[in-house]
């Protein structure tokens, strides 16, 4: 092949920094989450408990959601058949789309094959709706919001973390007259801080922005519904455009945004993500809508309640045994290790000595020097499984040369 060895160069590039990304082949045990074996490369089974999952509540394991995936599949099929336009519409795909849109308070919503996508297409588009358009994006959003607001090639605005003021100054010096979206996060999945959402919607009013906002980490676990920070802030009425996931707290797959009716038509009828893609399996969207209608009752409030405090729980261990855990009041619990070797060697010997997966998070997710671990504790960890991982951390802490905090 020509130019292969620029591809072996980038790539020991990565190696060289210390960022090389292995996957962790895991098999999952139905009705035993977070508990699962790994498989290594000479064959051999590990059993294994998973602290990095993005399946929060561990819904990707519910009764409920497998059987509703098991009856769709027996009635529909595997596949959708095509995309949204050409035969792959069902009614899982409409009824879902409307669970949506009344979890989030819209009049409409739209289902995209990834959250990845549903940012990237609708952010891409809305400068194509909207002729001379300005995006006012937080520095730490999502690269997938990143990636769409470069590709909407019109100007853009970044402004520092959370950071009210310098949001409002980069408003103030462009022309009242040009169309402005601020696009934000509510929950920061790295840090585990969250947005002032209200004091982002002052701003926005004030100077007549649509609000965009990214829920991915939050629906299915804030708010009395689980739709999300907006939700249990109380100001889902004032975000213009919700994009959310169904690959996290809901435990299955898929992207979405929910918002007025004719911003939903608009964007469907515009953008080439959503219009060229096959739609979504049908199985997923039944698990998904499975999996919201639950989350949205009693079942789905007793499981926040817990999920908060298995949380709070671990994040308190952490405190106790002066690791540096970076504080954040989500669900959402990060330790810092600084470093991207002893990051990585840090996640191996908790994974091949004591049977605990948790992913090093390095360069280019987080800026280099903050290298950290991140734990996303359930409400199916045990305080037993905690125990077992403050003691395992402090081994291999001290091994390494790690700085304890004060």
């Amino acid at each position: 092949m020509k130019h292969l060895a620029a591809f072996e160069g980038a790539v020991e590039e990565i190696r060289s920094e210390g960022r090389y990304r292995v996957f962790i082949d895991l098999k999952r045990y139905r009705g035993q989450f977070p508990k699962a074996s790994v498989r290594h490369d000479d064959g051999r089974e590990q059993d294994v408990v998973v602290w990095c999952s993005n399946d929060y509540l561990g819904m990707g394991q519910d009764p409920d959601v497998i059987q509703s995936m098991h009856e769709a599949i027996d009635a529909f099929g595997a596949g959708s058949g095509g995309t949204r336009n050409i035969s792959g519409t069902t009614r899982y795909h409409v009824d879902l789309e409307r669970e949506l849109a009344s979890l989030h308070g819209k009049e409409a919503a739209l289902l995209f094959t990834s959250g990845y996508v549903s940012n990237d297409a609708t952010l891409s588009t809305l400068a194509k709706i909207m002729p001379n358009l300005i995006i006012y994006s937080d520095e730490l959003n999502h690269a997938s919001m990143i990636e769409g607001i470069k590709r909407a090639n019109c100007a853009k605005r970044i402004f520092r973390h959370n950071d009210i003021g310098h949001l409002r100054a980069l408003l103030e010096n462009d022309p009242p007259e040009a169309p402005k979206v601020i696009a934000f996060e509510s929950v920061y999945s790295m840090d585990g801080d969250v947005a002032p959402m209200e004091a982002i919607c002052d701003v926005a009013e004030a100077f007549d922005a649509i609000t965009y906002l990214d829920e991915v980490h939050a629906v299915g676990m804030y708010g009395h519904e689980g739709a999300g920070v907006a939700q249990r802030d109380n100001v889902m009425h004032r975000i213009d455009i919700c994009e959310g996931t169904l690959a996290k707290a809901f435990g299955v797959m898929g992207g979405y945004i929910a918002s007025r009716a004719a911003v939903i038509d608009a964007i469907r009828s515009m953008a080439p993500g959503f219009i060229f893609s096959t739609s979504t399996c049908p199985v997923l969207a039944a698990g998904a809508l499975t999996s919201i209608r639950k989350l949205r009752g009693e079942a789905g409030q007793e499981l926040r309640r817990q999920h908060q405090a298995k949380a709070e729980l671990l994040r308190q261990k952490l405190i106790a045994a002066r690791l540096p855990v970076m504080m954040s009041d989500t669900h959402i619990v990060p330790l810092l290790v600084g470093d991207p070797e002893r990051c990585k060697a840090l996640s191996d010997t908790l994974l091949f000595d004591f049977g605990i997966y948790v992913q090093p998070i390095n360069y280019p997710t987080v800026p280099k020097g903050t290298e950290r671990l991140r734990f996303t504790p359930s409400p199916h960890h045990t305080e037993a499984m905690m125990d077992e991982l403050v003691a395992a951390l402090l081994a291999i802490w001290a091994q390494l040369g790690l700085k304890r905090a004060a």
